[in-house]
């Protein structure tokens, strides 16, 4: 399988913080709207893409939203006062270019600190290049969201980008429910407000009460120099969840993800990631509880504008989702 690169870089540039994801959605929608039998939408937001069948019920959850600033404030001068949205590494962000849904660019300053501990994000501002606040409002409001700005990099096997964190798990999705033969009944499931709070998935879980449930989504690595001890490496293969903090998978799904990987020869490794979470922490808790995976994608960098994923285990990701999907 040759993977769609173009298709890829349009996810990732394309604009989507948090509670901002229709752009992204209606390139998902084009994308898949002749693969599957049915395209809905519920309250919050998500998109529930349906393929029909007379087997389980399963749901398939890829999250389209990435962080992002929100817009508190606007100084007389133009210059705009933010907050986070989702785990931004605030420390990292000063000189780091932003774009608004209007694509209005600005880049991020921060005040004259007389000592380095002082820097915290209300020392932060957003400088859009206007004169005054007058002028700051005729592009950008409060309330006003605002994604990073990150350009799209083939390297090789390697791809670097902005946003992987998760379009590169809606793009697993989209090509696993083109390929996918089953008699199963499939939810695709692209899935709003994952990075503050898993809130998407939580209303399509409780709406459609699957049997059995799988989140793609990106997971950490410990191959870079001197980085925090895990065993996930670029390149070694899709990641099977074991553990994170919203989660610990059962033996039993974990066990049945493993045999695939095994019977197919998809290359895998099997991941436990000390902090942090995916829509998989709010779907197996839905209701009775449903049993629940996860196929994470190693990715360095995670929440940076410069994450790296590896095509193999893009490829070995989506082959392993639909090998699951038709058992």
């Amino acid at each position: 399988m040759s993977l769609n690169i173009e298709l890829i870089k349009k996810l990732t540039q394309t604009y989507g913080p948090s509670g901002s994801e229709e752009k992204v959605l209606e390139i998902i929608k084009e994308e898949v709207k002749d693969f599957c039998d049915e395209i809905t939408y519920d309250a919050l937001g998500n998109m529930i893409c349906r393929k029909a069948g007379k087997g389980k019920k399963i749901m398939v959850a890829a999250h389209t939203d990435e962080i992002g600033l929100m817009i508190t404030h606007i100084e007389d001068e133009g210059f705009l006062r933010f907050t986070t949205i989702g785990g931004v590494f605030v420390e990292q962000i000063v000189g780091r270019r932003v774009v608004f849904k209007n694509g209005v660019q600005g880049v991020i300053g921060v005040e004259h600190l007389e000592d380095k501990k002082d820097f915290r994000i209300e020392k932060l501002y957003i400088d859009i290049g206007v004169k005054n606040k007058e002028e700051a409002q005729k592009y950008v409001n409060i309330g006003d969201s605002a994604s990073f700005a990150g350009e799209f990099i083939e390297a090789g096997d390697r791809l670097i980008s902005k946003a992987f964190d998760d379009r590169i798990g809606c793009y697993v999705a989209i090509e696993a429910l083109k390929n996918l033969k089953t008699e199963n009944k499939v939810y695709f499931v692209f899935t709003v407000q994952e990075e503050v709070g898993l809130r998407g998935a939580t209303t399509a879980a409780y709406n459609i009460h699957p049997d059995f449930a799988i989140a793609v989504d990106v997971t950490l690595t410990g191959d870079t120099p001197k980085a925090k001890k895990m065993s996930v490496s670029l390149g070694k293969g899709a990641a099977i969840k074991v553990m994170d903090r919203s989660i610990i998978v059962s033996p039993y799904v974990r066990e049945m993800m493993i045999e695939t990987a095994k019977e197919y020869n998809i290359p895998y490794q099997l991941e436990i990631l000390e902090f942090g979470g995916t829509d998989a922490g709010a779907i197996h808790l839905t209701k009775g509880g449903i049993p629940s995976g996860v196929i994470s994608i190693p990715t360095r960098y995670t929440h940076s504008i410069s994450e790296m994923v590896d095509k193999n285990d893009v490829e070995a990701s989506i082959n392993l989702l639909i090998k699951i999907l038709e058992k």
